[in-house]
């Protein structure tokens, strides 16, 4: 059975998807990297899926879901840049803020929902959320008062979500409107 894993997408990533237009839009890649600028997607694999958070004044959003293809360098990715100058993935310019430019990027190919920014994970299902590590020890999100997320911090990097939360997340994203 696939896993399920959550990304936080920062106040700058999501800024430059509303400049560049990316609403409404598929992302048809992301990116790991090695350094903390970017989180790795550590033990993610084909067909397992992602849920990309924004928190905004204390709220938390599913901006999109997305399922793995692949990770590592396609056709699609462009020519490999051959200085530190050139850009790491020109076919992927327009979704370049998601991280193209990262530490050691790697580039994870993916079928995404549209990127929206309207889908509010309720209040009462933040305490719920849990996530599992390798050794099956689970956590909650920390921080959470009266259904508002006051710090970010326990959401910052790729986390595992334990089966239960991955469907209570699935459940909200395919009813949203």
């Amino acid at each position: 059975m696939p896993d399920a894993f959550t990304v936080l997408w920062t106040h700058d990533t999501c800024r430059a998807l509303r400049k560049a237009g990316r609403v409404g839009e598929r992302p048809p890649v992301a990116f790991s990297g090695v350094h903390t600028s970017l989180p790795a997607w550590s033990g993610a694999s084909a067909g397992d899926e992602v849920y990309a958070l924004h928190v905004n004044r204390c709220e938390v959003f599913v901006v999109s879901r997305m399922r793995v293809l692949g990770i590592g360098r396609g056709d699609c990715c462009g020519t490999a840049p051959a200085t530190w100058r050139d850009p790491a993935f020109p076919g992927h310019d327009d979704w370049s803020m998601l991280g193209a430019g990262g530490c050691g990027a790697t580039a994870v190919h993916v079928d995404a929902t549209p990127v929206d920014f309207d889908t509010r994970i309720p209040g009462d299902l933040l305490p719920e959320l849990t996530w599992r590590n390798r050794r099956g020890q689970t956590r909650n999100l920390k921080f959470v008062v009266d259904g508002r997320l006051e710090h970010s911090v326990s959401l910052q990097g790729f986390y595992r979500l334990t089966p239960e939360s991955a469907d209570a997340l699935a459940q909200l994203v395919e009813n949203a409107p």
